[in-house]
């Protein structure tokens, strides 16, 4: 079975065209829950060691927002939302009129809409991966974190962390009002299930 850094140009643009079509497809869930156009510049798709997705995603520090959903039926893994300030406040300003500066600040229903925001993304993201390769996937209900970005990257490297070093990342700026976010999904599918999933794309 091939690693993450065992794949081939071919693998690799495959799975770019699924972060293409699945970020697309999250983008147009979002316009619909938002009630505007929200557009997603054309996705970056990369594999990364944790060390370097981490530096990617804006260093080990900074404090945001994570929504975790897990992976199961015919592939497992995780897939992790990571939103940054910048992107919360545009979904919060978009739903509720409102923004924070601190995110100790961010009271219950703020912490529901990021979660429902997240869970949306993930999931349509999720099922146009499922539709493309004819698979069947099961999510978990997501969870939200608030914490270090290297400490929610910790994560996936606790869970898969024997078996790989690298992680599958897609990253995209939404626009939305004239305005230009960034976010960052990274998604990480168990060896088994990443050699499953070429399989099934064909280009095993």
């Amino acid at each position: 079975m091939k690693n993450y850094d065992e794949l081939s140009v071919m693998e690799i643009d495959v799975l770019r065209e699924i972060g293409s079509i699945g970020t697309g497809n999250a983008a147009g869930a979002l316009s619909k829950l938002l009630g505007r156009t929200v557009k997603i510049t054309l996705p970056e798709v990369r594999i990364m060691g944790y060390n370097e997705a981490i530096d990617w995603i804006g260093g080990p520090e900074p404090i945001t927002t994570g929504i975790l959903v897990r992976i199961s039926g015919q592939i497992n893994g995780l897939m992790l939302d990571v939103q940054p300030l910048d992107f919360v406040n545009l979904i919060l300003e978009c739903m509720l009129g409102e923004t924070i500066n601190d995110y100790q600040e961010m009271t219950e229903l703020q912490s529901s809409a990021l979660m429902e925001i997240g869970n949306i993304m993930i999931s349509t993201f999720i099922n146009a991966l499922s539709d493309l390769a004819g698979i069947s996937v099961e999510l978990t209900v997501p969870s939200l974190v608030i914490d270090m970005q290297g400490a929610i990257l910790a994560v996936p490297m606790a869970e898969f962390g024997g078996q790989t070093d690298y992680l599958m990342t897609i990253g995209g700026n939404f626009s939305c009002d004239n305005r230009e976010v960034s976010c960052r999904l990274l998604l990480s599918p168990d060896i088994r299930s990443l050699n499953f999933l070429l399989g099934k794309l064909g280009v095993d």
